[in-house]
């Protein structure tokens, strides 16, 4: 016999919500969408429409309460959440306090007390947490991790990560995000997958942070929204033109911006290694770029998992070798975000099914929202250098046994 499909709600069904619920719905194949939260009747009404399974529509509602009170009867085994940042914290604990499965977008939380919450919830009630970070199913990604494992550049020394995000206009200075009361700062936002990765690929978690930066472009542009009583919604990719450029030409920005557009933070890990990240959010190219320094080599990336992506090793001394000594191409996979987004839902449901180990941790994402809280608070500080705390041990070593 079959396994039953596991019961999923999904908190958050609109935008990021509406992509990972959809991976996720699985009828008769391990897993179904039977309840969904969203404050936006429009949301409701598309997830009765995608959810709907032999004629029985998705429970819906406006309030996340009411949807994890289901797990009371146990009509609920698992949910995503998927809502803005500043809700996290809130609809993780409340989750995990009812002992159901948690997939937690990042970030995990906008202050590092948060995330040790998140964390210290899901020990006391033993519930599993996993958290969205999906870089780490990415080709380029998974590539240059099984390089660096294999020794092709001696032991990691450095790595430099540049992020050119060119529709930071688009995506993060029209609504929510560009008020700090919401996001922090956009090295939580945007920076958390990246800082992650950066850990990962040099095996270890920042202790010491410096960063410096500002908010250099959006701040002065005319034509704002007008402001509205609390976070202005998220934004509506469907309409945008993203012909738009150069950015000074944006306009209908939100009516408050105070977080930075240009950073640069410098990391000291805890195995000695010293990192570099840069993010620009008005650059007219949208990519990323790793390269990571050992003893006896480098690597680095071009592409982020589209056509053409390739994985660049040098290991031989040379004057400039654009081609470097070896190169890797990364096959194209077929789902959001390089293929990444239905590995990691694949991963999730196992998780949930199952238990044991897998590629995201939450300690890790507990330590990149670290650096990055860290991080601008050096920033808005003039740059000193600040210590990172780590988790409290006890945390430390359940999450790092696997957890619930």
């Amino acid at each position: 016999m079959p396994s039953p499909d596991l019961k999923l709600g999904l908190i958050g069904s609109a935008g990021r919500g509406a992509s990972l619920g959809t991976l996720a719905h699985r009828p008769s194949k391990g897993a179904r969408i039977v309840a969904c939260c969203d404050v936006a009747t429009h949301a409701l009404d598309e997830a009765r429409a995608a959810y709907t399974h032999k004629g029985t529509p998705p429970f819906t509602t406006r309030d996340y309460r009411e949807l994890i009170a289901l797990a009371d009867s146990a009509a609920l085994d698992a949910v995503i959440i998927a809502t803005p940042d500043y809700l996290h914290e809130t609809h993780a604990v409340a989750a995990l306090e009812r002992g159901l499965a948690v997939y937690l977008e990042k970030p995990m939380a906008l202050t590092i007390a948060g995330c040790d919450r998140i964390l210290a919830t899901a020990k006391a009630h033993r519930a599993r947490l996993y958290l969205g970070h999906n870089m780490r199913h990415m080709g380029f990604v998974r590539k240059m991790k099984a390089l660096i494992d294999a020794g092709a550049i001696g032991e990691v020394k450095a790595c430099w990560c540049r992020h050119f995000v060119g529709h930071g206009g688009d995506f993060y200075f029209r609504d929510w995000h560009a008020d700090r009361r919401y996001s922090n700062s956009l090295l939580l936002q945007k920076a958390a997958h990246d800082i992650d990765i950066i850990h990962w690929l040099c095996g270890g978690y920042t202790r010491l942070v410096n960063a410096l930066g500002g908010l250099t472009l959006y701040g002065d542009l005319p034509e704002r929204a007008p402001a509205t009583k609390g976070p202005p919604p998220g934004i509506a990719l469907r309409g945008m033109d993203f012909t738009t450029f150069p950015p000074t030409r944006q306009r209908g920005l939100n009516h408050r911006i105070d977080v930075e557009d240009l950073s640069t933070m410098q990391m000291r890990l805890s195995n000695g290694v010293y990192a570099t990240y840069a993010q620009c959010h008005y650059t007219p190219d949208y990519w990323r770029s790793y390269t990571i320094i050992g003893s006896e080599g480098r690597l680095e990336n071009f592409g982020n998992g589209g056509a053409g992506t390739v994985v660049r090793l040098w290991n031989k001394r040379s004057g400039y070798n654009a081609a470097g000594d070896a190169s890797y191409k990364i096959p194209t996979t077929r789902g959001s975000h390089g293929g990444a987004d239905p590995l990691i839902i694949a991963e999730f449901l196992r998780y949930v099914r199952e238990g044991g180990t897998t590629d995201t941790s939450p300690l890790a994402a507990r330590e990149s929202i670290a650096a990055g809280c860290l991080a601008t608070e050096s920033l808005r500080s003039g740059g000193i250098p600040l210590k990172v705390p780590p988790p409290n041990a006890a945390l430390a070593r359940f999450f790092e046994n696997g957890g619930a």
